[in-house]
């Protein structure tokens, strides 16, 4: 048997996402998760326009996830969050949005929204954790694989 020497799992690192190089990146990573996944030049438009915020979830070189938040004065809205699916379930997006809520803070955000799948308990809880509450509901707001619709709830909170 060969001796292999210990590598250790890389360290979460989040960071500000400012380069429209990476909308490929981001359109692959956002496939796995969506039924409706944005293209490409969707996030490359979307990453080149000032009102538009977004951070990565990198794991040594590889992004293991991200979010992006559109802001108008002193609101946001998050868009959209994802975690590549080998990383779901494991705590990593509690740092990522958390970074992204204080990065958004920093701007002058004082209140965020959110629309999420009412049938999603994991990301509720994790909403509602970082001070999230429901504020309203759309029925059938979210296509789904099998064709049907879900409902999505919508959520804010306000930054301190």
């Amino acid at each position: 048997m060969r001796w292999m020497p210990f590598r250790p799992a890389p360290t979460p690192h989040v960071e500000p996402l400012t380069s429209p190089e990476r909308a490929a990146d981001l359109a692959v990573l956002h496939a796995t998760a969506f039924a409706r996944p944005w293209e490409a030049h969707e996030f490359e438009r979307m990453l080149c326009e000032r009102g538009h915020l977004a951070h990565a979830l990198r794991l040594g070189p590889v992004l293991a996830g991200f979010v992006l938040s559109r802001r108008v004065l002193d609101e946001a809205e998050i868009l959209t969050v994802v975690l590549a699916p080998a990383r779901r379930g494991a705590g990593l997006a509690r740092p990522l949005l958390a970074a992204h809520l204080r990065g958004l803070a920093d701007l002058g955000t004082r209140t965020v929204h959110l629309e999420v799948e009412d049938g999603n308990a994991p990301a509720l809880a994790l909403y509602r954790r970082l001070g999230f509450a429901e504020t309203g509901r759309r029925a059938g707001y979210y296509a789904k694989p099998d064709g049907t619709r879900a409902t999505a709830l919508t959520m804010q909170a306000v930054l301190d």
